[in-house]
């Protein structure tokens, strides 16, 4: 298992909340960007750098994070192609992206797209409130606690059967 953020506009808070649960766990985390991006010196924390234009680092997410990592994103349609691999996928407020509402959160966002598109002058996102950062922890929380789980039982499903009667 290992977590994966869409770094290029994940606050500087859920990317320490991150780090902490990556020490606390002895996960491995990779920050994913178009530009540069700091991380701690510590051998569980990469970050990946992918200059080769638009969307790259979503590609690059993509093709990396395998079903059971958790990735880090506010990017909905990354979060749907993940999701559909079988990722865990948090948005940075809190919201838990799976099965049930990636759809319907895809298709919001598109018709916001469209309207804005279409001239229509919306508002963006409030800015990230403490709320915000009490519901990222406690979904990474129950993320985390998912991940870890589903690990362990793929780890025993995959371990020999010591018990099988030998010819």
């Amino acid at each position: 298992m290992k977590i994966w953020i869409d770094a290029d506009a994940a606050p500087r808070e859920v990317k320490e909340m991150v780090f902490r649960a990556s020490a606390r766990l002895n996960v491995e985390v990779t920050l994913v960007a178009n530009q540069s991006i700091w991380a701690p010196k510590n051998s569980l924390i990469t970050s990946i750098t992918v200059r080769d234009g638009a969307n790259m680092a979503d590609k690059y997410l993509v093709e990396h994070a395998r079903a059971g990592d958790i990735a880090i994103t506010a990017d909905v349609p990354l979060a749907a192609v993940l999701v559909a691999k079988k990722v865990f996928v948090i948005d940075p407020r809190g919201i838990e992206y799976d099965d049930r509402n990636v759809a319907t959160r895809l298709g919001a966002r598109d018709l916001a797209d469209a309207a804005r598109g279409a001239g229509f002058e919306l508002s963006g996102p409030p800015p990230y409130s403490s709320k915000d950062k009490s519901a990222f922890a406690s979904a990474l929380d129950r993320i985390l606690t998912k991940a870890i789980k589903a690990s362990q039982k793929a780890v025993i499903a995959s371990a020999p059967n010591d018990n099988a009667q030998l010819p």
